[in-house]
Parts: C-alpha cells; structure tokens; sequence
C-alpha cells in the first residue's frame, strides 16, 4: 500500500473515525471545517490521491458515497508515557507502535493515548501504569477550571494533572497529598490535551 503524506493521512484517519460513527461518509463542507479549510480544492486533492492509492472510493456523480477499501491499524495510538508524579520531556510520535483496540467505545477524533507513570492522580482513580485517553484541546482559554490535561511545562516536562488558570497563573494539582501543586506563568504552560478517558488493564 502506497505510503500516504501527512495531510492524507489525517483526511483518512478522519474519515473513518466519522464512517464508524456515523455510517455514512461526510459532506465537502464538513471535511472542510474537519480540516480547518476554507477551500475544497484541497480536500479534493485529497481525497483523489486516497482514491488512487486504494484507500478509498466513491460513486461518480453522487454524494456521500464514499467506502473505506483499507485499513492502517486500528484503535487508539500510544504516544508514549505522561508523569503522574514529577515532570518528564513531553511525548513525540508513536514512541512505542502501539495500538488499543477499542472498537466498541467511542472517543472524539483524533484522540490518543498516554501511559501513566507516577501516582500523583491516584485520587482520581489514575494509577501508574494506567493508559489515558485525550483529545486535543484547541482553545486551551475555554478549559474548565479543575479540568485533568497533559500539560506542558516549558523548560521542564510534561505532566497529568487538574488545570486551574487564574489571571496570568497556571496551577497544576496533583490528586495525590504526596505532592505539591505545580504553579508557574500561564506562557509557560501548553495544554497537549484533555481526559475523555481510563483504560486500566486487570490482567
């Protein structure tokens, strides 16, 4: 199977994440505001090289026929381990090639997973070992006050924790009486993602 470019790859992770969803395919115009454009020429382009490298197809002439012909892997990716404790470097691409196979529960597109290590959120039901499930967070200034990201701290790492932002301060708190809050200026602080989900393995 032909490689696919970055941008294809995330026109196709989305629609399959939608198909599975939704069972039918999605309009020019949803694939547009999906993908923060303002043109359809670019998903167009697109979705004619996801044609021409078998991972699509669709009915000339008519609307909302597209079929998914492959599939990459499937499930959620682990992107690597977050500290539920301390601060560690920030995760990068797929560190460990590792999918959960989560086909029966639903998560918002484009979520991923971290590894917990730590036990700084063990009051929230958060224990090492853990996987989390988080979606991007694209306006960090809409956050709730107490809400679980993985945070970015600059010079410093990234951690799991509640995020409370007051004025021009960030305070990261732990759920752990063990550890002390984390508080720094808010422009040293990036929201990676937000918690829409535990995965814990009883095995």
């Amino acid at each position: 199977m032909e490689k696919l470019t970055a941008v294809q790859q995330e026109l196709y992770e989305w629609l399959v994440e939608y198909i599975r969803i939704n069972q039918y395919s999605p309009s020019i115009r949803q694939m547009m505001q999906a993908m923060n454009l303002k043109s359809p020429a670019p998903i167009q382009s697109r979705l004619e090289h996801l044609r021409n490298k078998g991972y699509i197809d669709w009915n000339e002439g008519k609307a909302r026929t597209i079929r998914i012909l492959r599939t990459t892997k499937q499930g959620v990716p682990i992107l690597g381990t977050i500290a539920a404790g301390g601060l560690i470097e920030p995760f990068t691409d797929a560190v460990e090639h590792e999918y959960l196979d989560l086909a029966n529960l639903s998560l918002p597109p484009r979520s991923y997973a971290l590894r917990v290590t730590g036990d700084s959120m063990i009051e929230d039901l958060i224990a090492d070992g853990d996987v989390v499930f988080l979606r991007p967070v694209l306006e960090p200034n809409q956050l709730k006050n107490g809400t679980i990201v993985a945070a970015r701290v600059e010079g410093y790492g990234t951690t799991l924790k509640r995020f409370y932002l007051e004025k021009d301060t960030v305070t990261l708190k732990p759920a752990n009486p063990k550890y002390q809050p984390i508080e720094v200026p808010a422009m040293q602080v990036q929201v990676q993602g937000s918690l829409v989900g535990v995965w814990r393995n009883y095995n």
